[in-house]
């Protein structure tokens, strides 16, 4: 069995080694070096088109991501190979981290308490009251599911968005877009947490924003496109929305004259919310392919009309 690899980051070696443990008795190519024979499964990471069009014959591409929006877009992308998944491989334990931090920022108020400080204030402020505070996880996924169980300890208001019904213990749910108009008003922190597609893209702008409570906080860990930057801008200089927190934006890395750098309200990180553990990843990808082997199904095939 040949296995080939491409990684766009400077990680190449890494996955390498990595794939020679779990899979001892497969031959790992790295593209472009030249492979004496065709691979069996490909595993990429932001792929150039030109790799895409030689995996015509793969028996399934492997995404080293969650996020699979930009291979689904590529036209040179192969049409009846099997897209695979990761399915958390260690992410889902950091989103949660992250997520929770960013709420307990936000409700406890340090965020505020920051700015005091630069300004040399001390005024301690009224605790806020936790059923009034609503938390909104927007795309009920594996990744939501793993923040809105993170959050349930905390005892805030938890509620939940999602494309088709989900049921989960201590969340209000909502479903399709009907009901996102309601999700959003009792939402006073959302945490966006949907894949991007052509019915994502751009979700978040003044429109859908504003239906949130003034006051309301944003927080984006998903991709950058689902939020009109200038949107989201405009609402924060308008004080219809007290803050953003955002770890991934349209252009990344973000570029030097892009406002959220030094906007008062906006906090960002550089797409570090939740970031790909190689070992964890291999493990799956290792266990994907014995099953393909041995021709069992496998979770994680993208459903490529629906784009994840």
């Amino acid at each position: 069995m040949r296995v080939l690899l491409y990684s766009a980051g400077d990680d190449a070696a890494t996955w390498v080694a990595a794939l020679r443990r779990a899979l001892p008795a497969a031959h790992i190519d790295s593209w472009p070096a030249p492979a004496a024979q065709p691979p069996d499964y490909a595993l990429v990471w932001k792929p150039p088109s030109e790799l895409l069009g030689e995996l015509a014959r793969v028996k399934a591409i492997f995404n080293l991501g969650a996020g699979v929006d930009a291979l689904v877009r590529a036209a040179s992308l192969p049409g009846d190979v099997p897209l695979i998944r990761l399915e958390d491989a260690g992410m889902a334990e950091q989103m949660a981290e992250y997520v929770c931090h960013a709420v307990l920022r936000r409700y406890r108020e340090f965020d505020v308490y920051a700015e005091q400080q630069r300004a040399g204030v001390w005024q301690p402020r009224p605790p806020a009251r936790k059923p009034g505070f609503g938390v909104g996880v927007l795309g009920l996924g594996v990744l939501g599911m793993a923040v809105a169980s993170a959050l349930m300890p905390f005892g805030f208001a938890l509620r939940g968005w999602s494309r088709t019904p989900k049921a989960v213990a201590g969340v209000a749910s909502y479903v399709g877009r009907s009901e996102l108009d309601a999700f959003l008003a009792g939402t006073q922190l959302l945490v966006c947490l949907l894949p991007l597609t052509r019915d994502t893209q751009g979700l978040l702008d003044r429109s859908t924003l504003s239906r949130l409570p003034r006051g309301a906080c944003v927080v984006n860990v998903s991709r950058g496109a689902l939020v009109v930057d200038a949107d989201l801008l405009d609402l924060l200089d308008s004080g219809h929305l007290a803050a953003a927190m955002l770890d991934v934006f349209v252009d990344e890395p973000l570029p030097a004259a892009h406002r959220f750098w030094h906007h008062p309200r906006v906090a960002l990180t550089p797409h570090v919310a939740a970031i790909t553990r190689v070992e964890a990843a291999v493990a799956q990808i290792a266990a994907k392919i014995g099953q393909l082997e041995a021709g069992l199904p496998v979770s994680g095939v993208v459903a490529r009309a629906r784009g994840y």
